[in-house]
C-alpha cells in the first residue's frame, strides 16, 4: 500500500503530470486500484510488487510533488494462513 501527500495539499501538479506522463510504473510493478482521501490530501494506491524496491524508479519519478509511504500488505487469507502466534 502506498499512501502518497500531495505536498502543500495541491493534486493538481500531479494530475497535470498524470494526464501528460502516465503512471510510469517500471517493469514488474503494477497498479492495482487508488483511493483519493475526500479532501484531496491524499491517496492510497495498492501495488503489486516483486520486493518494495521496485518502487523507487516510480517514486523517483513523482517525489517532487508527493511525499510517499510504503507500507507492505498481505491479503487477508495468505497473513492468516501463515500467521503464529506467539
Amino acid at each position: 500500500m502506498v499512501i502518497e501527500r500531495f505536498k502543500g495539499g495541491n493534486a493538481a501538479p500531479v494530475r497535470e503530470r498524470f494526464v501528460q506522463s502516465g503512471r510510469m510504473l517500471p517493469a514488474g510493478v503494477t497498479y492495482v486500484d487508488s483511493w483519493v482521501e475526500s479532501t484531496g490530501a491524499r491517496c492510497f494506491q495498492l501495488m503489486d510488487a516483486p520486493q518494495i524496491e521496485s518502487l523507487n524508479p516510480w517514486i523517483d519519478c513523482w517525489n517532487d510533488l508527493v511525499d510517499f509511504e510504503v507500507v507492505p500488505v498481505l491479503p487477508s487469507g495468505e497473513f492468516w494462513t501463515t500467521f503464529q502466534k506467539s
